[in-house]
């Protein structure tokens, strides 16, 4: 059976590797790509030229997306345009991400042909607290609900997700919430935090980190969006880094400051344009997060093939940073090692 599949975001890294790779799949007629701009080109490994995907410019807050989505008998909607920081200002990041996916639904619930809907989500979800489970599985309820930026954008999104399932049941409704993203081509808040010389750290804290490569998070998209995976599913590489041990293997140096002085930093940054230190990047360099990806993987029959370590050492190669202190070094000045006799 033949499949008329809708990409948004195409613009994007993420986005324009999901499309190239429906693209090469025979089991897909036509890939669709929607955005505001033209996607870059791509020379990605397994996945299809650019010029077999048909962009179209449209803004997801417009109502124009459901003329597109009629005109082209799309029956899949692959939604992975979610922005975690704002590129203009934040005001146009809520309107994209909450906005743009209402406007998006709205025209998946109308039309007739639509009978398979995914959406990209973040387990920004769960938010980071002290009080937090060790381990989130998808039914887990966050102990705080996050109120910033793109993680408050995604609960919202989900709420409207969840609402556009009931009201079409006909409809296959995968959501995936994805750790965060590592690799060569991955250009995101938290990379960018560690490509710096000097990386500001919270005293007294020592964060979990989990991390899903993106070969790792474009098979997962491109599975669900060609077969019938209904559900939420957590999505990341197996294992965890701390946040001193992601520094260690960077070579890079830490400054661990006061929470009150890091957040002062974290506002500093952001309004000169240096980093985004969002407040929910600030609570994840804190707490951290971790979360089970054992639904995903009984569902689909499928392991990652990068766990968390190597997601990151990935990323670090590519941006020439990998020379950090040998594990073994490492392990031994860990302060989590360090023991009284």
């Amino acid at each position: 059976m033949s499949h008329t599949v809708l990409v948004t975001g195409v613009a994007r890294h993420i986005g324009a590797r999901v499309a190239s790779v429906l693209a090469a799949d025979p089991e897909v007629d036509r890939v669709i790509g929607v955005d505001t701009v033209p996607p870059p080109s791509l020379g990605r490994d397994g996945g299809a030229p650019l010029s077999r995907i048909e962009f179209v410019r449209v803004d997801l807050r417009s109502p124009d997306i459901a003329q597109v989505i009629t005109a082209a008998d799309v029956d899949t909607v692959v939604h992975v345009s979610l922005v975690s920081s704002p590129a203009g200002s934040r005001v146009y990041m809520k309107e994209h991400n909450v906005i743009g996916t209402m406007q998006l639904l709205g025209a998946c619930q109308r039309s007739g042909l639509v009978r398979r809907v995914v959406v990209r989500s973040t387990a920004a979800v769960y938010g980071s607290s002290p009080h937090d489970p060790a381990v989130f599985t998808e039914d887990a309820e966050p102990h705080e609900v996050p109120s910033h930026g793109y993680a408050k954008d995604a609960v919202e999104v989900e709420g409207y997700v969840r609402g556009f399932a009931r009201r079409r049941p006909d409809v296959t409704v995968t959501t995936l919430r994805f750790a965060n993203f590592m690799g060569p081509g991955v250009d995101s808040p938290l990379t960018r935090y560690f490509t710096q010389p000097v990386l500001p750290t919270v005293f007294g804290y020592d964060p979990r980190l989990q991390f899903v490569h993106e070969d790792d998070g474009v098979e997962v998209l491109r599975r669900v969006a060609t077969e019938d995976h209904p559900g939420t599913y957590n999505v990341a590489g197996e294992g965890v880094l701390y946040l001193s041990q992601c520094v260690r293997r960077a070579g890079r140096l830490s400054l661990p400051i006061p929470s009150q002085a890091f957040r002062l930093l974290g506002d500093i940054a952001r309004g000169t344009g240096v980093a985004d230190f969002s407040p929910e990047q600030l609570r994840l360099l804190c707490h951290g997060r971790v979360v089970d990806i054992a639904s995903l993987t009984a569902e689909l029959g499928w392991q990652p093939k990068f766990t968390t370590q190597a997601a990151f050492d990935d990323f670090l190669r590519t941006r020439g940073l990998a020379g950090g202190v040998p594990d073994t070094l490492a392990d031994w000045l860990s302060p989590s090692s360090w023991r009284a006799d």
